[in-house]
């Protein structure tokens, strides 16, 4: 697998962890599913930009669902 696929499953992911702790109209989710469903290097880089730029805790919260 390429960086880039990992990436999107990973984002598809945080997506739907960062729905439930803000919302599914969230500009950060809306760039993260954008960039899980197109996989566009343009995309995938603004989702990353858009989750940096969130409070730490809410990173942290999602980072947190993810592990199973």
């Amino acid at each position: 697998m390429t960086d880039t696929a990992i990436d999107q499953v990973a984002m598809g992911r945080l997506a739907k962890a960062l729905t439930f702790i803000l919302s599914a109209a969230h500009p950060t989710v809306v760039a993260l599913r954008t960039a899980s469903e197109s996989g566009a290097a343009a995309d995938i880089k603004k989702a990353r930009t858009l989750f940096l730029k969130l409070k730490p805790g809410e990173r942290q919260a999602a980072m947190n669902m993810l592990k199973d």
